[in-house]
């Protein structure tokens, strides 16, 4: 991040113009001022004055100060790389989108503030300083762009260090010096006769990764103004492996950096630190080329035809190229996977998740591929299938999948990361026997990644069981886990609860997690987040304000019209429920999830003709919402609409193990006297909650009603 100057600004603003789907845009220079002419909010064009340039290189960004200390990151962007390379150009960030002003994405909106979205890595020591009362910013930094104090920590012990050092008063290790290697003695050795190196220590912290994980991760910050040393989850709550941001065997997906899938890898098991390999200051590699790998790697092994079977030397691909393929972001930024994995092209076949050879090789299909690999190295002798298998399992929504998650979250061999995503992807599958048992390990594993993830499946059990194994988290070493083991705990009713320290500890963990969604108080997720705290706590009043408050940060809000919705709805007052909803439709016009509200408010006055084509309406326009069809088919059969086994069963091939839909199909064709359709839904019912009372009920009345 830089101040604009003739110098620091890569774009051309010699009265260039750039047309993006019908919007020109045009960038010019007035006396070392820069301007950019745009989409305004309005939708009209523009003139605004470039406050920062923003990145050097693949691609520099330009930001504009808006009213109220906000500072927004303009979609269009300049390709910083040469010509040859297709660079030297304006592009859009958004190339094959309409972005218009109404979009979330618009880059006058919350999600494209700088403030918000880019400040806390791109500065030192920021200070995002959001007042609620005035939705207004007072953003500060001691440094405007990454020094060394946003890695090292405060440089003032270093200095005086350094001066006692200099006359002579002092010789003792310097704790500023050492911050990023964790005060760690460690180094890599290989012997003659060792492929691989070796550390000759273990390595004591993770500190160093950690510190830069801070930035180069995909996570919500818990604690604002971290400073270095902090331990990462103290500060911050990394994103798991989840559908649309990464694929099934843990590669890259989304925007996700390099955090998870570092910690993936056995490199990262083994010690192996970011500046084994990167040199923090330089921004470049320890080594060039294949040699970085070599540091530990012997190259008489790895580094050869016989490795890769790439025979023609100038085709031979880099180390990189098959174990840490590249995706692009941004258009013209490509990042490397970090989870350094032996490419397996077998699991595209099962998967569909991409694989290194078949990204080079593009006129190949995967299976080429993997009869290549299985001829060169022979079959796999797995004995253990592939974690892969066990997410797409469940992101498809298969009943197999819980047993496969748990076989995932058991195995030591994997990495924390996969084992505490696995244990997190359980929560649909909780009804099944001895699950709570395969929680119950991960609730007290010795990684605190693990536990969180454990905690998350237990996110819609009975509080009850939120009880048993969450409360004992209360008091956990790292911040993360106790908040979130206050947040499953904020519903269970006070008397149910043991009193003294642990519930001491419950309202300090309810205070982390308020302040914990108070440091992204900009935003109207954190005040839905508070909303539904305060509801679950049995505040009324304080809940309503937070919803409330959402929607003043955020008009077309979607989840602040429904939630508000909620809860007005809980008290009884639906009067105010129409009001929202209806401000909320005239806002955001055929939202599904408004149109579902709002269907759902006239069953409960009465008015069902009104209501069937507002569910109709929500259905169709979100497909991928099991509940808004299971409630239109409902509908449709409560008024004896014979489209409601037909809705319904759509639904369930998009939706195959939600139960709610299975159970409305069993009990429609049950009361309808057609008891042999019934059974198979009930059967799978019966796969999906083997312990469940009722389905255990309705399957018995099926067999009986069927002799």
């Amino acid at each position: 991040m830089q101040e604009p100057t003739e110098a620091t600004v890569l774009g051309d603003f010699d009265n260039a113009s750039f047309e993006h789907l019908g919007v020109v845009s045009k960038f010019s220079n007035r006396d070392g001022t820069f301007f950019v002419e745009t989409e305004s909010p309005t939708g009209a064009l523009e003139a605004y004055e470039v406050a920062y340039t923003f990145g050097v290189e693949p691609l520099q960004q330009y930001l504009v100060e808006f009213p109220g200390g906000r500072y927004q990151a303009l979609g269009i962007a300049w390709d910083s790389r040469p010509v040859g390379d297709g660079g030297q150009r304006w592009f859009h960030l958004y190339p094959d989108e309409r972005i218009t002003p109404t979009d979330a994405l618009h880059w006058t909106r919350r999600e494209q503030t700088w403030n918000y979205q880019c400040a806390e890595c791109h500065s030192t020591n920021l200070r995002k300083n959001f007042d609620p009362s005035s939705s207004s910013y007072a953003t500060t930094w001691s440094e405007i762009d990454v020094s060394c104090e946003a890695c090292h920590g405060p440089g003032a012990e270093h200095v005086t260090l350094a001066e006692s050092v200099a006359t002579g008063r002092g010789d003792t290790p310097d704790s500023w010096a050492i911050a990023l290697a964790g005060d760690d003695r460690g180094q890599w050795m290989r012997a003659a006769d060792q492929r691989i190196a070796q550390r000759t220590e273990t390595l004591a912290s993770a500190d160093q990764v950690e510190t830069c994980a801070h930035c180069h991760s995909r996570r919500s910050t818990i604690a604002e103004g971290r400073s270095a040393g902090t331990p990462f989850l103290d500060s911050d709550r990394p994103a798991l492996m989840r559908e649309g941001v990464y694929h099934p065997d843990g590669q890259i997906l989304g925007e996700v950096y390099v955090y998870g899938s570092f910690i993936q890898s056995k490199m990262y098991r083994a010690g192996v630190t970011c500046t084994d390999c990167h040199d923090p200051h330089t921004l470049g590699l320890r080594a060039r080329g294949n040699a970085v790998c070599s540091q530990c790697h012997a190259s008489d092994v790895f580094d050869t035809p016989e490795h890769d079977y790439h025979l023609a030397e100038a085709t031979r691909p880099a180390c990189v190229d098959c174990h840490m393929p590249e995706r692009t972001y941004m258009g013209v930024d490509p990042r490397r996977d970090h989870s350094l994995r032996v490419p397996r092209p077998d699991l595209t076949l099962v998967t569909g998740a991409p694989n290194a050879c078949t990204s080079c090789h593009r006129d190949r299909p995967a299976s080429w591929a993997a009869d290549a690999v299985e001829a060169w190295y022979g079959p796999r002798a797995d004995s253990v299938p592939h974690f892969s298998r066990a997410f797409l399992a469940a992101w498809e929504g298969r009943a197999i999948a819980g047993a496969m998650l748990e076989r995932v979250a058991h195995d030591r061999g994997e990495s924390g990361f996969v084992r505490a995503s696995a244990l997190s992807a359980l929560e649909p599958y909780m009804g099944a026997p001895g699950r709570l048992a395969t929680v119950e390990r991960g609730i007290e594993d010795a990684d605190p990644l693990v536990r969180l993830g454990a905690l998350e499946a237990l996110a819609s059990s009975p509080p009850e069981v939120r009880l048993q194994l969450a409360y004992r988290l209360l008091g956990d070493s790292t911040r993360v886990v106790r908040i979130e083991a206050a947040r499953l705990l904020a519903s269970v009713p006070p008397v149910r609860l043991p009193g003294g320290a642990q519930n001491t500890r419950l309202a300090e963990g309810l205070a982390a997690y308020v302040a914990a969604q108070m440091v992204n108080a900009d935003h109207p997720s954190a005040h839905l987040n508070l909303a539904q705290l305060w509801a679950q706590r049995g505040d009324a009043a304080r809940s309503e304000a937070a919803g409330r408050e959402a929607l003043s940060l955020d008009s077309t809000s979607v989840p602040a019209y429904t939630n508000l919705a909620d809860l007005l709805r809980a008290q009884g007052r639906d009067s105010d429920v129409e009001v929202v909803l209806s401000e909320g439709l005239r806002r955001v016009p055929d939202d599904p999830a408004l149109l579902h509200a709002m269907g759902l408010l006239r069953v409960r006055q009465g008015r069902v003709t009104e209501a069937l084509p507002m569910l109709q309406r929500a259905a169709a326009g979100a497909p991928e919402v099991a509940r808004f069809s299971y409630v239109l088919g409902v509908a449709f059969n409560t008024t004896g609409d014979e489209r409601a086994i037909g809705v319904l069963e759509s639904a369930l091939e998009l939706h195959p193990t939600d139960v709610d839909i299975l159970q409305a199909l069993a009990v429609f064709h049950r009361d309808s006297g057609r008891t042999a359709l019934a059974l198979p839904y009930a059967e799978r019912l019966v796969e999906l909650r083997p312990s469940d009372p009722g389905v255990q009920a309705l399957m018995a009345q099926l067999l009986a009603m069927g002799r």
